[in-house]
């Protein structure tokens, strides 16, 4: 076979011709198709005619060459018509102009043309091109301006770090859609794909993540787009994901969805603490101190020792991510006074929490203002602030980030680092 490399589109259009004296032509070649998409480098297994008596297919062992001025010899006339969709991928159909993530660039780009080569005598798929060059191509402009379209440059995507989002039948073909690298990428680039997408490659993106990195990515996406995929995701995975996003972000999540289908979220989620949780949270103002917080946070009793809450925060670690502050309450979960981290670990093991722990408290109530809430935090340089309600017992606390988040655009917001990173979220944990 003369050919070695090349692109599709200068393939497509192309005269099919029969071998043999005279290379009587039977068609134009308007697509080629592969049967096992999912392989690393797919093995181009037929082409696709437009002949006198309608669209053809022949299989590629009836392809005798592929010339270099790019046409194809058949050994028989086409006499089949194209497989149907749920047989084959086209590549032209099905991939020219469709949306893939470009893993490595962390972006969502569109397939402008496909690089083929022939390895061992196989014609493969190597390669797709996202760059002008594509296009160019695809115009002509090889054949009107050669010189010009040698001087762009090429953008081209091993076939094997792409992973294409939109097929014409996602349940029976399947690509190399990359669910481990995707799952690798930042949450915030994660988010930014998903964004980029319309809301059913969203979904679908979202439906191939584990729920722990669908939760993250959740979290740095703009409401609408919540609200677009979870419709798309169906209730019983869109409560999976509910489940192991932060507590406050969750019931801004459920917050703006309508009642019915915030009940039926709800009900689906098999935590009944947490779900008991967030329907509490909901009915708080989203910009209010309440509708920030989150009840991830570690409470501990006066008259522990130093060694005692160390030994006990050993513990509670792998269920409360955020402890840069120890909240002191009595049985009431009244609070007391506050501890960090640092003095706790500088202090004597023989000393007593009531001694150490900071009773000049600074706190706000659950209807206190985002605004307010991010001064306080400002103004008294915290990490987190409490939530007491009337009686100065805990409700929750509010962090830094999510402060910050509720008075700058979300665009912004959802691109900023979490303080907090939730896996498994559950309600304050205490030390006891």
């Amino acid at each position: 076979m003369a050919f070695r490399d090349g692109y599709l589109s200068e393939l497509i259009g192309r005269q099919a011709v029969l071998d043999g004296p005279g290379d009587i032509a039977v068609g134009k070649v308007v697509d080629v198709y592969v049967g096992k998409p999912d392989d690393t480098f797919p093995r181009i297994d037929g082409i696709v005619m437009s002949t006198r008596g309608g669209e053809m297919q022949s299989p590629i062992h009836d392809v005798v060459d592929v010339d270099r001025a790019g046409t194809i010899v058949l050994r028989i006339p086409p006499t089949e018509r194209p497989l149907p969709d749920d047989r084959a991928l086209f590549l032209v159909k099905d991939l020219f102009d469709k949306q893939i993530v470009d893993v490595d660039g962390r972006k969502v780009v569109r397939i402008n043309d496909i690089e083929i080569a022939n390895t061992g005598g196989t014609l493969r798929v190597v390669a797709a091109e996202i760059g002008v060059a594509g296009l160019l191509r695809r115009l002509g402009a090889r054949r009107i301006a050669p010189a010009l379209l040698d001087r762009v440059p090429r953008m081209l995507i091993a076939w094997d770090n792409v992973a294409p989002i939109s097929e014409l039948n996602p349940s029976q073909v399947r690509l190399s859609v990359s669910e481990s690298r995707l799952s690798r990428l930042h949450p915030s680039e994660l988010a930014e794909i998903i964004s980029d997408l319309s809301a059913k490659d969203a979904a679908r993106v979202v439906g191939s993540l584990d729920d722990e990195t669908a939760a993250d990515a959740f979290e740095h996406l703009e409401a609408d787009v919540q609200q677009s995929i979870i419709a798309d995701l169906g209730e019983e995975r869109a409560a999976d994901i509910i489940e192991e996003m932060d507590a406050d972000d969750a019931a801004d999540l459920l917050g703006e969805l309508d009642e019915v289908q915030r009940a039926a979220l709800l009900a689906k989620i098999e935590d009944r603490a947490y779900a008991d949780e967030l329907e509490e949270l909901v009915e708080y103002e989203p910009d209010s101190a309440g509708g920030l917080m989150t009840t991830d946070y570690v409470w501990i009793y006066p008259h522990r020792t130093t060694a005692a809450t160390i030994a006990k925060i050993r513990e509670l670690a792998p269920e409360s991510e955020f402890i840069y502050y120890l909240y002191v309450t009595d049985d009431h979960r009244k609070l007391l006074g506050t501890i960090s981290l640092r003095t706790l670990l500088l202090s004597l093991p023989t000393a007593f929490i009531h001694k150490l722990m900071d009773s000049d408290l600074v706190s706000v109530a659950a209807d206190t203002s985002a605004e307010d809430v991010a001064s306080t935090i400002a103004r008294y340089d915290l990490l987190a602030v409490p939530v007491l309600d009337d009686d100065g017992r805990m409700l929750g606390i509010v962090t830094v980030d999510d402060a910050i988040d509720a008075i700058i655009p979300e665009k912004i917001a959802n691109s900023l680092p979490r303080f907090v990173r939730h896996h498994g979220r559950r309600p304050s944990t205490g030390s006891g």
